[in-house]
């Protein structure tokens, strides 16, 4: 009898979920909400997620309603194991799946893309995390709750970084930059200052600022100076993530996988990619940078197939059908 999983991945702005057979063939796949139970309670976020999955199996190309064997689960914003532990609970209360498991996202990427199954994933989507395993099992992970904890990246970051640099070309305080321009140009608005003035007073909200983000690269790869200052900095806060994360395990001198997935990092910025690979090589000379070519959502795919033991071929076809 066919068995039937579902993988989701949560970032902070969608959800992408997929209903897959135990053959490997993906039968549906659909994109709610991002995964923000800080903002909208926990209880809402795992229901919305629910329906999700409801709407998966709905669409699937199957003669029957499915009964789902395991549903896995990589969410942004559950970053510890009590939170990860409620949403486990609410998604079986919810009758999702026959089994449950619950991760925080930065696993999806890991599993997608390092081929021992152990290294160090970045993920830097609307915002910024990682997590570092070893062959051991043991692993190194972040809080990674945003400025309040350190962090700074992700296009959320990136998009502010962007506008900032216009209004202080405006201003004077700044350099001239073509982020001037563009950037407005972006969110179809007269000028920087409405866009802050909007933001500032709540009418515009801060995951219509992700639109900025890939404006910055662009700027970036034109040779626009503040705007490759600004993805220098985001290649150098991701080398930080992984180096730590390298040394927290004794892994920093080994040929350790670190797998960049995300948005930003899977956007294929030269000025990007080419500063990280040249920053981790200075600190980890052995390590082995691979850009996730595929979805993140892969990774919890190829978990849920593994868990469940799938044939290695049906993994590797559902993998390849999620390819980028």
């Amino acid at each position: 009898m066919t068995r039937y999983v579902i993988a989701a991945d949560g970032g902070n702005s969608k959800t992408d979920i997929v209903l897959a057979s135990d053959a490997g063939e993906i039968l549906s796949r659909v994109q709610v909400a991002g995964t923000r139970p800080h903002r909208h309670g926990m209880a809402a976020t795992m229901r919305a997620l629910a329906d999700g999955v409801h709407l998966a199996v709905e669409r699937a190309d199957v003669p029957t309603t499915p009964a789902v064997a395991l549903a896995d689960f990589c969410l942004a914003n559950i970053d510890v194991p009590e939170e990860e532990a409620a949403a486990q609970a609410e998604l079986e209360r919810l009758g999702v799946a026959d089994v449950v498991l619950v991760h925080n996202d930065t696993f999806a990427v890991l599993r997608a893309g390092a081929t021992a199954g152990w290294g160090v994933a970045v993920v830097s989507g609307a915002g910024i995390n990682a997590v570092g395993v070893h062959p051991d099992g043991r692993q190194h992970r972040f809080l990674a709750l945003g400025p309040e904890t350190g962090d700074w990246g992700g296009g959320e970051a990136v998009a502010v970084a962007g506008l900032g640099a216009a209004i202080r070309a405006g201003d004077g305080r700044g350099p001239d930059t073509v982020l001037r321009t563009v950037v407005p140009e972006a969110l179809g608005r007269p000028s920087a200052e409405v866009i802050a003035l909007e933001l500032n007073r709540g009418k515009l909200q801060m995951h219509s600022m992700l639109a900025l983000a890939p404006v910055v690269l662009v700027a970036a790869t034109g040779g626009d100076a503040m705007a490759t200052e600004i993805v220098v900095r985001l290649a150098d806060e991701v080398v930080d993530f992984a180096a730590a994360a390298l040394r927290g395990l004794d892994l920093l001198e080994s040929a350790a996988e670190v797998v960049l997935g995300g948005g930003m990092l899977q956007s294929g910025n030269p000025i990007l990619l080419d500063r990280i690979r040249d920053q981790l090589h200075a600190t980890a000379p052995s390590a082995v940078l691979t850009v996730l070519d595929v979805a993140p959502v892969a990774g919890a795919l190829v978990d849920a197939l593994m868990t469940i033991g799938a044939d290695p071929l049906a993994i590797a076809r559902a993998r390849t059908a999620l390819r980028c």
